[in-house]
């Protein structure tokens, strides 16, 4: 199991305040609190990308490069990277060069965005989300995985010939998370292909979310890349915490109640019943976390989102001390429990090398036999066999 913060990047006022984050010091953030996710223990650093006031960052691989060249392990990730309205071009280029950056320790996970007015300030249209995350894709995978590309599609202009630069670390491209809240056309693709599937429930139930991870799971094995359970799933949250549950209530209620995305709705306590939002003690959110395996089964990568709705620094940062201390090393241990053998760890670079090695072993060995039969059967061959007709 890999743990992790990923950031929406917005820049909200904080209600108890009044006081709103300039652009700068919202960045300069979520820079010190990737550097402090290393810190604490956890695995994984991941960072939205959004185009549209009030969220800051624009740039994912500006930032993660940054954040790179500031911490030695941690996992620097994408909560979305937007497939529909990015060049796949540029996707292939930008990630390949963060990996060289970071040694490696790069995944993304992909989305179609939802913000309409996005896409045609990228000239497209958001009607056409679906086909266009689906043929950015296909385009992508091959810029990766081949040193020229010929390409015609619908949606950009054909490529002839055409190499990407830099060509992946190790010639293994980044793992790929297709993330996606409600289009099983997105968990059929992470299926078709093999990838995995970040299903970022915090705003649904768990009967929605626990279809969607079925959906690809099934389409998973139907494609051939293993069992059910042996699919690569991805799980977003929510928490806010302290030492008991009414204090973590009492603080956290006034950015519940006022932020963009919660106020005017339900009540804090609906919204806690009905979403994988927590608030309350460590316990209580270990406890709601392992919950999760009961309805998406054995997965591999948790991902929380803490840095939202106004909350200042100061807090962030306590909150993943409470994290790293007392609620991660307790997931670890528990979600290790009874974790059949068979299903994988989460990929990553160093995985992926490995198995692309073993891959090419096996072909190499396949190889040799088939020439091998080949000069045996050349040899027991009668004469002008196989020159007409066979």
């Amino acid at each position: 199991m890999q743990f992790g913060i990923f950031t929406v990047g917005d820049s909200t006022t904080d209600p108890t305040t009044g006081d709103t984050p300039t652009e700068n010091a919202r960045i300069k953030a979520m820079l010190t609190i990737a550097q402090k996710v290393e810190e604490v223990g956890l695995d994984v650093f991941a960072t939205g990308e959004h185009h549209n006031p009030p969220f800051v960052p624009s740039s994912p691989t500006t930032m993660l490069g940054y954040i790179a060249a500031k911490t030695q392990r941690i996992i620097l990730s994408t909560a979305t990277t937007l497939i529909t309205t990015s060049d796949p071009v540029k996707i292939a280029e930008d990630f390949a060069m963060l990996q060289h950056v970071a040694d490696g320790r790069v995944d993304l996970t992909l989305g179609r965005g939802n913000t309409g007015p996005v896409y045609p300030w990228f000239g497209k249209d958001i009607r056409e989300g679906i086909p266009l995350a689906l043929e950015n894709y296909a385009l992508l995978r091959r810029l990766w995985r081949e040193d020229f590309v010929d390409w015609e599609g619908q949606f950009r202009t054909p490529l002839q010939g055409f190499q990407s630069t830099p060509r992946p670390l190790d010639g293994v491209p980044p793992f790929v998370w297709h993330g996606s809240i409600r289009s099983p056309e997105i968990a059929e693709q992470a299926a078709y292909y093999g990838d995995g599937f970040f299903s970022n429930h915090i705003f649904w139930p768990a009967s929605h979310t626990a279809k969607m991870v079925q959906f690809y799971r099934q389409r998973f094995e139907h494609y051939g890349h293993g069992t059910a359970a042996q699919a690569i799933v991805g799980l977003g949250g929510q928490v806010f915490m302290s030492k008991n549950s009414q204090d973590a209530k009492r603080r956290f209620r006034p950015y519940f109640d006022n932020a963009p995305v919660y106020g005017n709705g339900p009540s804090m306590e609906d919204f806690t019943s009905q979403t994988p939002l927590t608030v309350g003690s460590p316990q209580e959110v270990i406890d709601r976390t392992l919950g999760f395996r009961d309805y998406v089964g054995d997965y591999q990568r948790q991902l929380w989102l803490m840095d939202h709705a106004g909350l200042p620094l100061k807090t962030v940062l306590e909150q993943l001390d409470l994290l790293g201390e007392e609620v991660v090393p307790v997931l670890r241990k528990e979600f290790a429990k009874n974790r059949p053998a068979d299903v994988p760890e989460a990929p990553t670079h160093e995985s992926l090398v490995i198995a692309a090695a073993g891959a090419t072993r096996v072909t190499d060995a396949t190889t040799a036999v088939i020439h091998e039969d080949l000069d045996t059967a050349a040899a027991i061959a009668p004469a002008g066999a196989g020159k007409t007709g066979a």
